[in-house]
């Protein structure tokens, strides 16, 4: 756990049933009976938007990396979640490598779990470019970072406070990340 933040994660090797066992695994760390996990699309209505929990004063978010499903779970009185998970090592990937995937600048899978973590506690996701999110304070190895206690930061067009995120320990061979957005609405 960092900061308010607690993370799971449970093998989902199908992955036509991979989201069925990350909404277990919220079930699982929610703990409480009667709680309805959700996820339309704000724009489309079909089932990739951002998960939302009923029933709970929780915020979460899920992603999927190789055959692990990844759940971070936060107080709904923190503000939003979101997380991001990716094989430290992926064939594919490293053969075309992340050039272009965040501007112009060099990116490591490191920077982009950090870069989609705090979009998906946006809420806009990849409707933001993510080229234009900047992402400070990652020289901080002691977890301790500034008084929130998070090790860097996120800017993110249309926000005018900063995201907050940790790098956590994760499934073996995975890298995560997540973060906390406060209440702020972005503009859009």
């Amino acid at each position: 756990m960092s900061g308010p933040i607690r993370l799971g994660w449970a093998m989902a090797p199908d992955r036509r049933l991979r989201r069925e066992v990350a909404w277990q695994l919220v079930r699982e760390l929610i703990g409480q009976p009667g709680i309805r996990i959700s996820n339309r699309c704000p724009r489309c209505g079909a089932d990739h938007g951002p998960l939302e929990v009923e029933g709970a004063a929780v915020t979460a978010s899920v992603s999927y990396a190789a055959a692990w499903a990844v759940v971070a779970l936060a107080p709904a009185a923190a503000g939003t979640v979101g997380v991001d998970a990716e094989p430290e090592v992926d064939p594919r990937r490293d053969r075309t490598g992340l050039t272009g995937v965040l501007g112009a600048r060099p990116a490591t899978t490191r920077d982009w779990v950090r870069v989609e973590a705090a979009l998906k506690a946006d809420r806009r996701g990849l409707r933001v470019e993510p080229g234009l999110v900047r992402v400070t304070g990652t020289d901080s190895t002691d977890g301790t970072g500034d008084e929130t206690g998070a090790p860097w930061r996120a800017r993110v067009p249309g926000r005018t406070r900063a995201i907050f995120g940790w790098d956590l320990d994760g499934p073996p061979g995975v890298l995560v990340s997540a973060a906390l957005a406060d209440l702020e609405p972005a503009d859009s």
